[in-house]
């Protein structure tokens, strides 16, 4: 566990958990949570002893958005401190999405504005069955601005047209239908299956699953047909290949034993 006061953090195989830990107010944000998990964040990226981060929520819902308390005091803010504040949010999501490391979000209950975009800044998502989804914030008379390019990213523009605009919920098939969630399973198979993912990422290099997301980063909207992409991604493998951590990868894999990083 940890000294957090609105998070919890277990380490188990090489694996952090982070888990959201304010399940009387459905796990929602407010200052104290959002500057909590970006130290969180922060540290676990920076510990070679991380392979992957899990994002979880604790008691009946996963993340439920911004606390209505908290929107309250924003709503009589003047527009410097809600510049403010608002830069600590989306410096929030930008370090869970630039995270070196694997991360995972785990979903269960309701995922509802910015904890809808949580699940799509994480790399990978897998949710309950039952679980919902929905960035709600018009409903209120906002919009989902800080969490917008984590979602675009996720389902496009032309479902984010729709969501945005709507402010309705969906659910968990809606959800793996247009791209915000990998997998949905029963809720009782949620962590064996979260289990079995993480088995997979722990027999991975960690060094080139980071190079992956910096690889991915770095094509986000480019022209495959561009000479200067083709020269970029051939670069990259030729960086990778002349590392320490490719040449045993390939020593294992010929040899027959498990590398050296599981």
């Amino acid at each position: 566990m940890s000294d957090y006061k609105f998070l919890q953090l277990e380490h188990r195989a090489g694996c952090a958990t982070v888990w959201l830990n304010r399940p009387e107010r459905h796990n929602a944000f407010h200052e104290g949570l959002v500057a909590e998990l970006t130290n969180c964040l922060v540290r676990l990226s920076q510990d070679a002893a991380v392979r992957a981060i899990v994002l979880a929520g604790r008691g009946r819902n996963f993340c439920a958005g911004a606390d209505l308390a908290w929107m309250q005091q924003q709503a009589v803010a003047d527009y410097d401190a809600n510049l403010e504040d608002a830069r600590r949010l989306a410096w929030m999501l930008r370090t869970l999405a630039q995270s070196p490391k694997p991360t995972i979000a785990r979903v269960h209950g309701v995922a509802l504005g910015g904890g809808m975009g949580l699940v799509a800044a994480c790399d990978i998502a897998l949710a309950a069955r039952d679980a919902s989804f929905g960035t709600t914030e018009v409903r209120l008379g906002l919009t989902p601005s800080t969490i917008a390019p984590y979602v675009l990213g996720a389902i496009g523009e032309r479902a984010a047209r729709r969501y945005f605009l709507s402010g309705e919920r969906f659910d968990a098939e809606e959800a793996l239908r247009i791209g915000l969630i990998h997998e949905a399973v029963d809720g009782g198979e949620l962590d064996a299956r979260l289990q079995g993912l993480l088995d997979d990422l722990r027999s991975a290099g960690p060094q080139a699953q980071a190079h992956c997301k910096r690889l991915l980063a770095a094509l986000r909207g480019r022209d495959p047909f561009d000479p200067q992409v083709a020269e970029q991604s051939a670069r990259s493998i030729a960086e990778v290949r002349a590392g320490a951590e490719a040449r045993e990868g390939m020593a294992a894999f010929f040899a027959k034993r498990k590398p050296g990083w599981i």
